[in-house]
């Protein structure tokens, strides 16, 4: 017998009625759960001692809410609303956009669905199966299908209509799920031959933002009001604390309180004359905000068994080198099949078992393609690294990914300053590793690695390496070697 179950709540869209919400809690709190946590789904989690578990079962099924015990067969409906209007956000999406398409769900969804606002970089773009994503044209939305188990996303042919995303979803869903359909090819032939909904052609690509995780903790200023995101470092809020924002939201006609993928909430709309009664809950429970910012930049599983004590162990090391890490998040995976969000992956594997446990652990350190998020494309950075190196490992991607900057921002200078220069001879191009900064120079080649001078950087072997660090060949970076002289234009 389990000594403890867990409980998944659902929250569609990370959007939680403060009275719904409250009676949630309040069954909770009669079961002698006293702590719950928010999912990367947006989803609530709770965890309950097996001789609670029958009488908040009970409970929770008298308030028709939609619960798992131990399972996670219905993904909860993940959307970027938690950042409507607080961060940027697209010129005709708005709250009652997120409200229409959510109520187009009659069915429980079992694929991973997101619904996400192309202007916005605060929640992931492609974490689901079916991620709908708002594109130029006013309701409509751009679909990308990612199979289960795969990493493979392939855009639909078509922007579908707002009111149309529920009804294509449910019929993705059981072609995915109960026919194995899973090529493109065969998804839109069944759909075009089972459906008729209001779409046009997907003439344009998607062009997604940079990413940039906004700070989301405290109180923030926008319009004419303020917003309030809280984070806690063990990703446990008291039910207690929780309680009394549910009373606070409807004492103040404050109508919802948002989940997000980080594993915070979010609460808006709070008006200037109610500030005070806000600061005053989080005085009573002791809450602290305004967390450093590199410690909100972190995503663990779920339930994270060592996550959060690698992450605690990797923000002390930071701290301690004063590593920038502005531009980056980072995800901590410890089970194979699990997925967590960021530009910087650890992965956790077992380099040695017995009777199936892992006796020696390991990690693989991974980016993604231009250190962007949203990118599925995983590239090894480190493999095999024992705990004691893992910091150092990832205070060097750090560098890495902060040179790469450095690089790029300089090339993008070049061209404005371009037609001002006189040169007195053609610039010639060498290159650069970004981590330690050596420089590959065909006119002197390389004495270490026995590349005689001359030697274009084209013609080196694809085993070639920077001298100094051992970075590959292909990490090089080209860039103009000197200007004889240059005039800066004025401003």
């Amino acid at each position: 017998m389990r000594d403890y179950y867990h409980i998944k709540v659902n929250l569609p869209g990370g959007i939680a009625s403060p009275g719904h919400l409250k009676q949630v809690l309040s069954a909770a709190w009669a079961a002698h759960v006293r702590k719950v946590r928010f999912g990367s789904r947006q989803q609530m989690l709770m965890t309950v001692h097996y001789e609670d578990m029958h009488f908040l079962e009970t409970e929770l099924k008298k308030l028709d809410l939609n619960f798992e015990i131990n399972a996670d067969r219905f993904p909860n409906i993940i959307s970027s609303y938690c950042g409507e209007e607080v961060f940027k956000t697209g010129q005709w999406l708005n709250a009652g956009e997120y409200h229409s398409v959510l109520d187009t769900f009659d069915f429980q969804p079992r694929l991973k669905i997101n619904i996400s606002d192309s202007n916005q970089s605060f929640t992931p773009f492609f974490t689901g199966n079916l991620n709908f994503v708002s594109s130029g044209e006013p309701h409509f939305w751009f679909l990308y299908i990612r199979p289960k188990q795969s990493n493979a996303v392939f855009k639909w042919k078509e922007l579908i209509y707002t009111s149309e995303i529920g009804k294509v979803s449910r019929l993705l869903d059981e072609l995915m799920l109960d026919e194995n359909l899973t090529t493109e090819s065969a998804l839109y032939q069944a759909v075009q031959e089972r459906l008729n909904y209001v779409s046009q052609p997907a003439a344009q690509d998607l062009e997604l933002p940079r990413f940039s995780l906004p700070y989301y903790e405290g109180f923030n200023r926008y319009e004419a009001r303020t917003w309030l995101g809280l984070y806690r470092r063990d990703e446990q809020f008291p039910i207690e604390f929780l309680l009394d924002i549910c009373a606070l939201c409807l004492k103040t006609r404050t109508g919802e309180i948002c989940t997000t993928p980080w594993k915070s909430i979010i609460i808006k709309g709070i008006e200037d004359q109610d500030r005070n009664e806000w600061s005053n809950i989080l005085g009573r429970h002791n809450i602290n905000v305004r967390h450093a910012a590199n410690e909100l930049a972190w995503q663990t599983e779920d339930y994270p068994g060592d996550g959060n004590a690698l992450k605690s162990k990797a923000i002390r090391h930071f701290e301690k080198q004063d590593t920038r890490t502005f531009g980056l998040c980072f995800g901590i995976q410890t089970r194979s099949k699990s997925e967590v969000f960021g530009s910087v992956l650890i992965k956790k594997r077992h380099l040695f078992k017995i009777a199936g446990i892992g006796i020696i652990d390991v990690y693989d350190l991974y980016h993604t393609e231009n250190f962007n998020p949203n990118s599925r494309n995983h590239i090894l950075f480190q493999k095999g690294l024992f705990g004691i190196h893992l910091n150092w490992q990832l205070e060097r991607l750090c560098m890495r990914f902060s040179n790469l900057r450095t690089v790029e921002t300089a090339q993008s200078f070049i061209p404005a300053i371009e037609e001002h220069i006189v040169r007195d001879q053609p610039i010639s191009i060498i290159h650069q590793c970004p981590d330690c900064f050596t420089v590959y120079d065909p006119e002197f080649g390389d004495e270490l690695n026995h590349i005689p001078a001359g030697t274009a950087f084209a013609d080196l072997p694809e085993t070639y390496c920077c001298p100094t660090c051992d970075m590959e060949k292909s990490f090089l970076l080209p860039i103009e070697k000197s200007f004889n002289h240059f005039i800066i234009p004025t401003i």
